[in-house]
């Protein structure tokens, strides 16, 4: 493996020597922070070069922005390494805690444990009739007034395409 960066955090001292896998998501983390700020001074660098177009450039500044875009994607290519190991480090880590996807969707492939509701009393059951009735009511009224917008806009439209 290549020569540790400068920034890379030590573990934590004491008793712990076994890294935990936040800790690891969290160097992880700042990787990706070095990494999008060592882009950022590529691009920066590639935005300030001049493309040859007949005109001579000084070669020493040529060769000096040259060798910065060169340290910069030596030092890129090191970053992403090192990502992929702190990736490949906190997979093995945590691979007893990951599950499949399918087990993740509540009640899947079981019925969910019935609950037992105590009878609702009619006050409340006629609570519940009205006010659903009040939002159909209002959910009729809102459809209504989109359909006035839509409409609204659609006129405005044709008369500012006739208008130009």
């Amino acid at each position: 493996m290549a020569a540790p960066l400068p920034q890379q955090q030590q573990p934590p001292p004491g008793p712990l020597r076994e890294i935990s896998p936040v800790f690891l998501c969290r160097i992880g983390q700042e990787t990706v922070q070095d990494i999008v700020t060592r882009t950022m001074e590529i691009f920066q660098i590639t935005r300030a070069t001049q493309l040859p177009n007949g005109v001579t450039q000084s070669h020493v500044m040529y060769q000096d922005r040259f060798g910065k875009l060169q340290e910069h994607l030596r030092q890129l290519a090191l970053l992403f390494r090192k990502l992929r190991l702190l990736y490949e480090r906190c997979v093995e880590m945590t691979s007893d805690l990951q599950e499949a996807p399918m087990e993740l969707v509540p009640y899947a492939g079981e019925e969910p444990a019935s609950i037992r509701a105590e009878p609702c009393s009619p006050a409340v059951i006629q609570e519940r009739q009205e006010v659903l009735e009040k939002v159909r009511q209002k959910n009729q009224e809102m459809k209504v007034l989109m359909d006035q917008m839509r409409n609204l806009l659609w006129d405005v439209n044709a008369m500012l395409t006739l208008k130009k």
